[in-house]
């Protein structure tokens, strides 16, 4: 028990709220990469169940992020009665209380996938919602206390920088798996995914359980300043904050009328189409692009580097968002993708090399992109709680409600992308035979080979759709304004709000 404590005591906050992105990590990048083919490949699902399975699961991906959100922040929208303000380290321990039970959930869920246990296609739609159930329970809370836990850009940088530290460990279970995925006996990767489960949930117990000592005496302590205030009839709350409780309609209209919010979403939609576009398709490029041109164990080596390099890459970004500030360096990686998809684009096909940085460059800015949209939405976290005057910051959801009007981009890429194929290049991934259809000729498809057409087809795909993506988004994030003087007079606000309710993050 004295060691316990003890390192309780040692390790940071910082470090143990980057740890549950290694949790989350290790299973989310498998079931990333394999759960389409083992559903495609191995199991054999039909083409109707599989449209029908993200179709739905489009619609419940959209919709539980809001409902969990608000769930969770509901009573934040209402104004405290006397003496019973919610204080930050409270709202911490409800965010983590919630980890400490869906973090395993998400992690039995996670297994459901590899074992057959129904038809195909109801086991399909079964196991993705009940994953991305427990999954946006997991990330929502884990998302919402980057905002709870400080509000200073340094320490918000300071706790995403852990995060991608811990993300980029939990990439290496990408490596890992080659050496037990095998389509014709799962037994091997069956092993390897439950010994990753295990690993998860002993770590979101032990790490939630850390935490949870760590807060009960930090809210213990404010309970007694409170106490003492309240008797001295001195605790009054520096903003005025409106008498009856907001409905979710209401919300819905403040949020409508939050311009920056709009215009993140906007950009966000596009941007969360584009990296799970590159994931979706990522193998496909590099079997009809460079299969032909670089070994099998190149093209692994490939694949797990686009995994982990974006972990490693955002921790250089970290450092040039505390000089330059967010805004700017989100704005230069869209105009960096713009460029190399311009470039390649004029290159053509036949420059192997430059093809295979091309395609593992994109991926990993991509991703890169999207680990700093969190800090983005911490900041508007912020803007909500000063311009509407909230009693309590409502992270989660806000963090929800983002998800709500950008996770469509998730089911719209797969879709997209295999219909792109499809018309395009005659190449239907559930037949894998040529389509009569289709807009090209394509001679003998099917024996995989990388016949010009398709291989033409594909290399259009890799370098318009980026451009296309990076147009769109260098648009609307060119009205966003929350950035500069503006968005550091709207912390200032807000930590003047909350004196003597947030948390000190590198003094716990």
């Amino acid at each position: 028990r004295s060691t316990f404590l003890i390192f309780c005591l040692v390790v940071s906050t910082a470090v143990l709220y980057g740890s549950l992105a290694l949790f989350i990590s290790i299973l989310h990048n498998v079931f990333l990469l394999y759960y389409v083919e083992t559903f495609v490949s191995i199991y054999k699902i039909d083409k109707v169940s599989f449209w029908v399975g993200e179709a739905v699961f489009l619609i419940w991906n959209s919709v539980n992020d809001p409902l969990f959100g608000w769930l969770s922040d509901r009573s934040f929208l209402s104004s405290p009665q006397s003496g019973s303000q919610v204080t930050t380290p409270e709202v911490v321990l409800k965010r983590l209380q919630a980890l400490s039970t869906n973090g395993p959930l998400f992690a039995l869920s996670f297994l459901a996938f590899w074992v057959a246990w129904a038809r195909p296609g109801l086991q399909f739609l079964l196991c993705l919602c009940l994953y991305d159930g427990f999954l946006t329970m997991v990330d929502l809370h884990h998302s919402a206390l980057l905002a709870d836990l400080a509000v200073s850009a340094a320490d918000r940088t300071r706790l995403n920088f852990h995060c991608s530290v811990f993300s980029a460990l939990g990439s290496l279970s990408v490596f890992l798996s080659y050496s037990f995925w095998d389509k014709e006996d799962l037994y091997s990767f069956r092993v390897f995914c439950v010994s990753l489960a295990a690993f998860s949930i002993v770590g979101f117990f032990l790490v939630s359980r850390l935490l949870r000592r760590r807060f009960q005496k930090e809210v213990r302590v404010r309970r007694d300043e409170a106490m003492a205030l309240k008797e001295l009839s001195v605790g009054q709350a520096p903003l005025t904050h409106a008498e009856n409780p907001v409905t979710i309609g209401q919300y819905l209209k403040q949020l409508s009328k939050h311009r920056n919010f709009m215009w993140f979403v906007s950009m966000n939609l596009v941007q969360v189409f584009h990296c799970h576009f590159n994931s979706n398709f990522f193998p496909l490029f590099l079997e009809h692009l460079l299969s032909d041109n670089i070994t099998a164990s190149t093209g692994s080596i490939l694949l797990g580097i686009s995994y982990i390099a974006p972990h490693l890459n955002n921790l250089y970004f970290l450092t040039l968002c505390q000089r330059y500030g967010v805004y700017q360096v989100i704005r230069w990686l869209f105009m960096l993708k713009l460029g190399l998809s311009v470039v390649m684009l004029l290159a053509g096909a036949d420059h192997i090399y430059l093809l295979c940085i091309f395609i593992a460059s994109n991926r990993v800015f991509t991703e890169g992109t999207c680990k700093l949209l969190k800090l983005v939405i911490s900041d508007l976290v912020d803007e909500d709680y000063v311009v509407n005057r909230r009693p309590q910051a409502t992270s989660a959801l806000l963090f929800g409600m983002v998800a709500l009007l950008t996770k469509p981009g998730q089911t719209f890429a797969p879709l997209i992308g295999t219909w792109l194929l499809c018309v395009y290049t005659g190449y239907d991934i559930f037949e894998r035979e040529p389509v009569r259809d289709s807009l090209v000729s394509v001679p003998d498809v099917a024996s995989g080979s990388g016949t010009p057409p398709l291989r033409l087809g594909c290399f259009y795909m890799v370098v318009f759709v980026p451009i296309t993506c990076a147009l769109l988004q260098l648009a609307a994030w060119s009205r966003f304004t929350l950035h500069g003087r503006k968005l550091q007079g709207i912390k200032t606000l807000r930590q003047g709000a909350q004196h003597g309710h947030l948390i000190d993050v590198k003094a716990i």
